[in-house]
């Protein structure tokens, strides 16, 4: 396992509850390294954090261990399957006070 997939594996194993759910896959294109996480859809909060600041905090560390290897590293989370809802799902079953605009003509 190269440095910085050990790096990010290591990390996300402290932030998470179930840390044996953690997998990350390392794949090398022309535009640098991919690492891809998986973990636990109960522990996609904590990966993520709030507005999404540990999952920029993450990046940003592993581009620094990339570039101390020389190599272009990004992150990308798998989200779970059946993960969020789209907004207009969410829109829909919402109830609408519409009373302000209804008009008895």
């Amino acid at each position: 396992m190269e440095a910085d997939q050990q790096f990010i594996e290591t990390l996300v194993k402290a932030i998470v509850n179930n840390p044996g759910d953690v997998k990350t896959t390392r794949t090398i294109d022309e535009r640098g390294v991919l690492i891809t996480l998986d973990v636990n859809p109960t522990d996609m909060g904590y990966v993520i954090g709030r507005e999404g600041q540990t999952a920029r905090s993450m990046r940003t560390l592993l581009k620094i261990v990339g570039a101390k290897h020389n190599a272009r590293v990004n992150l990308k989370i798998n989200e779970p399957v059946g993960g969020r809802a789209p907004r207009a799902n969410q829109m829909e079953n919402q109830m609408v006070d519409t009373s302000a605009v209804d008009l008895n003509i």
